[in-house]
């Protein structure tokens, strides 16, 4: 049992060790694929993607917008805005007690009429944030009225795609960048300092990771250098993913217009955060994202919109506990790569079949995109999920389950002709020096014989044994185009079918050590010529040896035989080799090992076998198969 289990597990291995050095191969070039940055674009995709299937959230009303459209300016008559309108509007919405207004329009230089007016309610109203531009090419300055704790700058970062997904909180000053005093805010981190200090809650440093901000014991995860699909990023200052709200209308938008002309229900911007900037084509504040529906533009966020998402992602985050969006970080993310770089591997090996291994890598496909967007969803997890569909769609479809297949079939290959080795060896012995031995032992018994013949019958076995023994040894050192009967004639399988039968046919007759044959009176013999071009060898020693074995269960079970018949005829589209004989017929229905070695080389012939009584006496034993063709 020990040495079965033993084979089995060393059989296992063996087959490992052929057959999953291409899958492995396979997994080590996607992940160097990864670490140079190589997935980078799939990996955004299929996050937008899974950010667009979230189930629809509700309205953010925390958040309001307040939206400078076609029409406004149309209203105004005058484009860009004018400052005085700006600060109208400003001095309207402070009359409805907002906690924070973020004002998203760049004010460096002044736009008449009204410049005056407008650094007046700056100066009057410490819970305006304005905003400037900071990262490179091209900085811009905030209005001059507004004192530092005012100002966020609105820089948005674009990924390569075009999409924009990462924002920057807050950043060392370019111009100073050694002096933490001097550095730069956003304007969505300036909107959630102020919201929240009005309830008496101040940011603090992170416990876990420093360099990050901690809210209320909520630390903001940071955009490391490597984080999730991105590769080498510029990690300066800190950086958050934006999860966006999966809604068309996040946040409730009023118009411009409405506000200055007192249309809006006071409820909704009382102690909200009310963020006020462009929403029309004109200006060319507009991003890209695939990661939410859009109700006006698809595809497209304006930019004050992109500040409100983010804004409303910290409240949420930190009043709600709505998950950030994070990741496991590259020795959790490169570990589950290289689990799922061993899935397609051991489904080549459990299927090994095409179709099945195509249906258990898709049931697989669908169970890891399913997993991380539950992940995503419920915890805001990253996960990796290209390169593992990657090595699922290489390996899986093909290379594994091929090279397995491969291997397996070789092993299988090898078993096979092991036992194949062992069902030849065990008929050369049984037609050979088993039949000397039965007939040395029967006439011991009964004493008929002189003690002399005796002793030369058993020499005759030992020598016989001998002989088979030799002839293996030939065999497995690749002289496997011969035949060995029992009689000890060795037969050339390159030889025409029908000529070797009819050598087997009268070396097996000519045995003295079967009783039976003796009292024959009557030997009937013919074998017809066939097409041997689909036959192989193995499959001509195998019929060989039925008409062997088939003429010694006359010699050894038939008595009283007088009559044998062995035909080798072509009939009804079929080849059917058979032997008859007159003797006592069948007197078991056990089935012997021989007839179920038969059976099963009719099977392999695609034929049939039967071996059956016959009517008045004797035996029939018949083999037959279609071949392509007749001569």
């Amino acid at each position: 049992m020990r040495r079965r289990i033993g084979n089995r597990i060393g059989r296992e291995f063996e087959l490992w060790f052929r057959a999953a050095p291409p899958g492995m191969m396979v997994l080590v070039v996607v992940v160097l694929i990864r670490i140079f940055g190589g997935m980078q674009s799939l990996e955004w995709m299929f996050l937008d993607r899974m950010l667009r299937l979230r189930p629809r959230e509700k309205v953010d009303e925390r958040v309001v917008i307040v939206g400078i459209d076609e029409k406004d300016i149309e209203w105004v008559k005058q484009y860009p805005i004018p400052d005085g309108k700006i600060a109208e509007l400003l001095t309207k919405l402070e009359t409805y007690k907002p906690r924070v207004i973020g004002l998203d329009l760049f004010k460096n230089v002044p736009v008449e009429p009204g410049g005056e007016e407008l650094g007046q309610v700056f100066k009057s109203n410490n819970n305006i944030i304005g905003i400037e531009k900071v990262l490179p090419p091209g900085e811009i300055s905030p209005h001059k009225s507004l004192p530092a704790k005012q100002v966020g700058f609105a820089d948005l970062r674009v990924d390569t795609d075009g999409k924009t997904r990462q924002y920057l909180l807050y950043t060392p000053n370019p111009k100073n960048p050694q002096n933490p005093e001097e550095d730069k805010y956003s304007l969505a981190l300036r909107l959630v300092t102020k919201y929240f200090s009005a309830e008496g809650i101040e940011l603090e440093t992170g416990r876990k990771n420093p360099n990050t901000i901690m809210i209320r014991g909520r630390e903001l995860p940071q955009i490391t250098k490597n984080f999730g699909g991105y590769v080498g990023i510029d990690d300066g200052g800190l950086s958050i993913l934006i999860n966006f709200r999966n809604n068309k209308k996040p946040f409730p938008v009023v118009s411009f217009k409405d506000v200055v002309e007192g249309k809006v229900d006071a409820k909704l911007l009382r102690n909200r955060i009310v963020l006020v900037g462009n929403r029309n084509m004109s200006a060319g504040d507009i991003f890209y994202t695939s990661a939410v529906p859009t109700s006006e533009l698809s595809g497209q966020v304006y930019g004050v919109e992109y500040h409100g998402h983010v804004v409303s992602e910290i409240l949420s985050y930190v009043i709600e506990g709505r998950p950030m969006l994070k990741t496991w970080g590259d020795m959790g993310e490169y570990l589950w790569i290289v689990i799922w770089g061993f899935v397609p591997i051991t489904l080549g090996r459990l299927t090994q079949s095409v179709w099945a291994n195509l249906l258990s890598v898709g049931v697989a496909g669908v169970c890891l995109f399913s997993f991380a967007y539950v992940m995503l969803w419920l915890w805001g997890m990253w996960i990796p999920i290209a390169p593992n569909l990657l090595i699922l769609a290489v390996n899986g479809v093909g290379l594994s389950a091929f090279a397995f297949y491969q291997h397996d079939k070789f092993l299988r290959s090898q078993i096979k002709e092991r036992q194949d080795t062992i069902e030849y060896t065990f008929s050369l012995i049984h037609n050979g020096p088993l039949q000397t031995l039965a007939y040395g032992l029967r006439h011991m018994r009964a004493q008929d014989i002189p003690h002399e013949e005796v002793l030369w019958q058993f020499e005759k076995l030992n020598h016989e044994i001998r002989e088979i023994s030799d002839f293996i040894k030939l065999e497995t050192l690749g002289q496997e185009e011969v035949l060995r009967l029992g009689s000890g004639l060795i037969l050339d399988l390159n030889r025409p079918l029908h000529d070797l039968l009819y050598e087997v046919y009268s070396s097996t007759l000519e045995r003295i050590s079967f009783e039976n044959f003796k009292t024959l009176k009557v030997k009937i013999r013919n074998f017809e010529p066939i097409d041997e071009k689909y036959l192989i060898k193995e499959q001509k020693r195998d019929i060989c040896l039925f008409l062997e074995e088939a003429l010694c269960n006359v010699g050894k079970h038939a008595e009283g035989v007088k009559r044998v018949q062995a035909l080798g005829v072509f009939s009804e589209n079929k080849y059917k080799l058979s032997v008859k004989d007159n003797g006592v017929g069948i007197k078991s229905k056990q089935e012997n090992k021989g007839t179920r070695y038969f059976r099963k080389l009719a099977r392999q012939l695609g034929g049939e076998f039967r071996r059956e009584s016959v009517s008045p006496r004797g035996t029939i034993c018949e083999l037959s198969w279609t071949p392509m063709k007749v001569f």
